[in-house]
C-alpha cells in the first residue's frame, strides 16, 4: 500500500511551512516559555487532562550507529504499541535521475511489482496476511520504502523477509513496467488540463534551469516511453546501496532486535557507497512568464531560491514565514488578501529546504480579471514584511502556536519514523527537535527581520501565472467585510 500521496519530508519545519498550509492553531493566551510547558511524557494523554495547556513533548532517547555495509541507522525504542515501524530513505529521488527525468520515480514504483516466485498481487497478499503495510514513494531528493509490522516474531520475521525481497531483490518484471508507465503518461495528458499544474512546471524550470531540481519527478511524456527494465536495474544497484541509505526504526524493539533488523536490512541490499550530494543551483532570472489557459480563475505563483536543509537561519525562517503566509488563517497574506478584500479561497508561503537550495514559494489563485492587482497586492505585501519585519505580538503568536503544534511532531511512531529518516538523511544533530524549538523560542523580532532579508527579496521574484488574460477590474478597497467573497474552493 503506497503513501506516496502522504509522505512528508518530515522535519517539523516542513511540516509547519508546507506550500499547501498546514495548521492553524491560531491561540490568543500569552507566549510561555517551554519549561513551564507540561513535562515530557512517553506516555498516551487525553486531551480532556492537559487543563488548556500545551500538549506534553514526547520524550525521544535516539540511538544511532552504521550497519558493517555502511547504512546509518537511527532508532528510537517505543513500548506502548505491540508494533514497529521501518523506514528506509535513500538518496535516490530525481535529482539523480542524470539525464533521464522519471527514472528515479519508476524504480521506486517498480519494487513491489515483482521478486522471485511472486508477483505484485502475492507480495501484497504477503504482507497482508502477516497485517504488515508496505509503504513506497520517491520525491526530488530521497525516495523511501517503508515497513510497519506487528513486533511479535512469528509476525516480524516473515515480514521483514518479504520486505527485504521487496527493496533488495526486485525483479522489474516487463508487464508490471509498460502499465505504470501508461499510467504515467495519462497523467500527463491530465496535466494539459490542469494550470495549476502547468504553472508549476514552468517555475521549476525557470528557478532552477539546467539544475537536478529543475524537472520534474514523475519525468515527462518524452522521457517516460524510453526507460528501460536495464536502467532500472542500473539505477536500483547504484541508488538503492547500503552505503546509500539511512535505515529508522521506531517501536516495541530492544537495541538487540533493532540492530539485528537494521544489520538484516542493510546486508539484502546492493553494495556500494553514498551517492555524491548535488550541487547548489544558480540565481534564476527574475521576472514575470504567464500561461494562456481557459478558465475562471488565474493561478499565480511566485517563487526564488530558498535555502537547504542546514541553513543555520532555518528556525528564523520558518518562523518569520509562519508570520508571512504559513500558518494559514490569521497571517499576514490571508489576513491582507482573502480577509480584508475577499480575493481568494487561501494563499500560503513556504520554504521546501532540501539538499541543495529548495524553492520559497507563495502560492493562490485569484478571478482572472483581478489578477495583476492581486499580483501587485502579494509582492506589496512581502516588500512590506520584509522592510518592517512582524511585530512583537505576531512574533508571540507564532511562537506560541508553534509551541502548540511541536508535540504532533512525534505524536506517533510513524511520526516519529519520519523525523528519524529525515534527520539522518539531513546529517542534523540527534538534539535537533528539541534545538529547533530552543532556538525559535529565543528568537527576537530583529533577528526574525534580518534573517528573511538575507534570504529573500522582493525584487528576485521568478513568477509564473495561468489563466485567460481578460480586461483588469480595479481591486476593492480593503475592508473587515468584503463585498465580494472568496470564490469557492480553488479550481483544479
Amino acid at each position: 500500500m503506497s503513501e506516496r500521496n502522504r509522505m512528508r519530508y518530515g522535519l517539523l519545519g516542513l511540516g509547519v511551512i508546507g506550500l499547501v498550509g498546514g495548521l492553524s492553531l491560531i491561540a490568543s493566551r500569552p507566549a510561555e516559555a517551554p519549561a513551564t510547558a507540561n513535562p515530557p511524557t512517553t506516555q498516551l494523554e487525553s486531551l480532556a487532562n492537559l487543563n488548556d495547556q500545551p500538549p506534553s513533548k514526547r520524550t525521544l532517547e535516539i540511538q544511532r550507529w552504521q550497519t558493517a555495509e555502511g547504512a546509518k541507522v537511527l532508532f528510537v525504542e517505543a513500548r506502548q504499541l505491540p508494533m514497529f515501524d521501518l523506514r528506509l530513505t535513500f538518496a535516490a529521488g530525481s535529482s539523480q535521475d542524470e539525464g533521464t527525468p522519471g527514472l528515479a520515480t519508476l524504480t521506486n514504483a517498480m519494487l513491489n511489482e515483482g521478486v522471485l516466485g511472486k508477483d505484485v498481487t502475492a507480495i501484497a497478499e504477503g504482507f497482508e496476511g502477516l497485517g504488515a503495510n508496505f509503504g513506497n514513494g520517491a520525491y526530488r531528493d530521497m525516495a523511501i520504502a517503508s515497513l510497519r509490522s506487528l513486533s511479535a516474531q512469528e509476525q516480524r520475521e516473515p515480514a521483514l523477509r518479504l520486505f527485504e525481497q521487496v527493496i533488495g531483490q526486485p525483479t522489474f518484471p516487463e508487464d508490471a513496467l509498460a502499465r505504470i508507465k501508461n499510467q504515467l503518461l495519462a497523467g500527463f495528458e491530465y496535466q494539459k488540463q490542469n494550470p495549476g499544474k502547468l504553472a508549476g512546471l514552468q517555475l521549476f524550470e525557470r528557478l532552477y534551469g539546467e539544475h537536478p531540481y529543475a524537472h520534474p519527478s514523475e519525468g515527462t511524456a518524452q522521457s517516460i516511453p524510453a526507460i528501460t527494465t536495464e536502467q532500472l536495474r542500473a539505477f536500483h544497484q547504484r541508488a538503492y546501496a547500503a552505503g546509500n541509505v539511512v535505515i529508522a526504526l521506531v517501536g516495541d524493539l530492544s537495541r538487540a532486535e533493532a540492530e539485528s533488523i537494521a544489520a538484516s536490512v542493510s546486508a539484502a541490499l546492493p553494495k556500494g557507497p553514498a551517492l555524491p550530494v548535488i550541487g547548489q543551483p544558480q540565481e534564476p532570472k527574475a521576472g514575470l512568464s504567464h500561461i494562456e489557459f481557459p478558465s475562471n480563475q488565474t493561478h499565480l505563483m511566485l517563487a526564488q531560491l530558498g535555502v537547504d536543509r542546514r541553513e543555520p537561519d532555518y528556525a528564523a525562517l520558518s518562523i518569520g514565514n509562519q508570520i508571512l503566509g504559513g500558518g494559514g488563517f490569521g497571517t499576514r497574506l490571508m489576513e491582507e488578501v482573502r480577509e480584508k478584500r475577499g480575493l481568494t479561497y487561501g494563499v500560503y508561503s513556504g520554504f521546501s529546504a532540501m539538499q541543495a537550495r529548495g524553492p520559497f514559494m507563495i502560492n493562490l489563485q485569484t478571478r482572472a480579471e483581478l489578477s495583476e492587482g492581486t499580483l501587485e497586492l502579494v509582492q506589496g505585501i512581502l516588500r512590506d514584511y520584509l522592510a518592517t519585519g512582524p511585530t512583537a505580538k505576531e512574533l508571540e503568536d507564532a511562537k506560541r502556536e508553534m509551541l502548540g503544534s511541536f508535540p504532533l511532531s512525534t505524536a506517533s511512531n510513524a511520526d516519529i519514523v519520519g523525523q528519524l529518516g529525515a534527520m539522518g538523511f539531513y546529517d542534523l544533530p540527534l538534539t535537533y527537535l528539541d534545538d529547533f524549538m530552543t532556538e525559535v523560542q529565543g528568537l527576537s523580532v530583529e533577528q526574525v527581520k534580518a534573517a528573511m532579508n538575507r534570504h529573500l527579496s522582493a525584487d528576485k521574484l521568478v513568477i509564473v501565472t495561468a489563466g485567460p488574460t481578460v480586461e483588469q477590474k480595479p481591486l476593492p478597497p480593503p475592508t473587515d467585510k468584503p463585498a465580494a467573497q472568496p470564490s469557492g474552493v480553488p479550481e483544479h
